[in-house]
């Protein structure tokens, strides 16, 4: 069970604080009922002082766990110099970002945004503007795949291949379709003189930790090489190094048009990113993209020290390590259980799924009273997202309650 530790003088209770939340927040989510106040590492306090072991760090976003030093330094130094400046000016924050992420991933150019959602319309309106500069105009719907997830926007989450997000906001705009994920068949069936682009994820973390079977994204390469078309690759989640390589298209050896990435990119401070190759970038001309607090100075700075963290020799080696570990570990305890109460153990890096007989919320709340916390990925998929700095120690405590909950059901 989570043990207590000693709140501060000026603590509120979990239960006063959601009944607080309960009357002034939009009740748009689903929250556990926990109100989470501090952090370190891989741990996390709630407002009574219980503390958990945090798998998920904000949904793949905490990358290297709460209130890291370097980060916070980071942080710290750009708030005591200068918070915002818009980007009717530059800032050498933002330039020494969009410089690593270009040297890292092989792209000429970088723009930046807020969020994922945000980096994913940047992807969206280059695909229309890179066909209409082209003299094709008529190209601009977007292939994407069933059980995919975008974002929120009314475009994302038109793209976004799950009717649930749909529901309510019909009539949805035009210029998308959805076809079977890991099938090129099916992707090639769907191309007509409309397409513009397919927009993929190498894992599909919302849709339940779903890898792209091996050659899906080169397969997708060749055949926008054929028909003229852009491929973009949503890397929000797996972007970063969260799978032991720093963005997922790489385990199939290509280079896509552009991606979106963001979560990780600020290790929990709101930043997104669209990168993407010199020729297409160029359609994007002064005034036909853009975003207020895009690249702010804090959120870059935080970034930019997330980067040299994360790009030290061997430390995605490691994140290849304990994911390995994470896995294997995760499958013995499944041998152990009754047969069928984990269906699967899906995952790569520190990117795991836990295919329940049972609905996700139902195992999620039994794992948060024994101290673990993780997130739903899909109906019955426990996800779980773990810092790349958690120790091995932290695993095994993890994983023993994990088992002892599991069995427990």
């Amino acid at each position: 069970m989570p043990q207590p530790v000693p709140s501060a003088a000026d603590s509120t209770s979990n239960d006063t604080l959601i009944s607080k939340a309960k009357s002034h927040l939009l009740q748009n989510y689903k929250q556990q009922p926990i109100v989470l106040v501090k952090g370190r590492g891989t741990r996390v306090w709630d407002a009574d002082g219980r503390e958990y072991l945090d798998l998920i760090g904000g949904v793949a976003t905490c990358a290297l766990g709460h209130c890291h030093p370097e980060l916070v330094a980071a942080a710290h130094a750009q708030l005591d110099s200068l918070w915002h400046v818009s980007n009717a000016f530059y800032s050498q924050p933002q330039i020494d970002l969009a410089a690593q992420l270009c040297e890292w991933s092989g792209f000429q150019r970088a723009f930046f945004c807020n969020s994922g959602a945000e980096a994913n319309e940047a992807l969206l309106k280059l695909a229309r503007k890179v066909m209409k500069d082209r003299g094709t105009p008529e190209r601009y719907e977007v292939i994407t795949f069933e059980r995919s997830f975008h974002g929120r926007t009314l475009a994302t989450v038109t793209a976004t291949g799950q009717p649930k997000y749909h529901a309510g906001f019909e009539p949805l705009p035009a210029g998308f379709q959805h076809v079977p994920y890991g099938e090129l068949d099916a992707v090639r069936r769907a191309i007509g003189p409309a397409t513009a682009a397919i927009l993929v994820e190498p894992i599909q973390g919302e849709g339940g930790v779903r890898l792209a079977p091996a050659g899906f994204l080169k397969g997708l390469r060749a055949l926008c090489d054929e028909k003229g078309l852009l491929l973009l690759v949503d890397e929000i989640q797996t972007g970063m190094g969260r799978t032991g390589i720093p963005f997922g298209f790489m385990r199939d050896g290509i280079q896509p048009d552009a991606i979106s990435m963001a979560k990780a990119l600020g290790n929990g401070l709101p930043i997104g990113a669209m990168l993407c190759r010199e020729d297409v970038g160029a359609s994007l001309s002064p005034g036909s993209h853009g975003s207020t607090f895009g690249g702010n100075l804090v959120a870059a700075a935080a970034a930019n020290a997330a980067l040299k963290v994360i790009r030290q020799p061997g430390f995605l080696d490691e994140v290849t390590s304990k994911g390995a570990y994470f896995l294997e570990r995760l499958r013995e305890i499944q041998g152990r259980l009754p047969k069928g109460r984990v269906v699967e153990v899906r995952g790569q890096g520190l990117l795991v799924g836990l295919e329940m007989d049972r609905e996700a919320p139902q195992v999620l709340g039994k794992l948060r009273e024994a101290g673990v916390l993780g997130n739903a990925a899909g109906e019955r998929t426990v996800r779980f997202a773990p810092p790349f700095t958690i120790s091995r120690e932290e695993m095994d405590e993890s994983l023993a309650i994990i088992e002892r909950v599991l069995i427990a059901l």
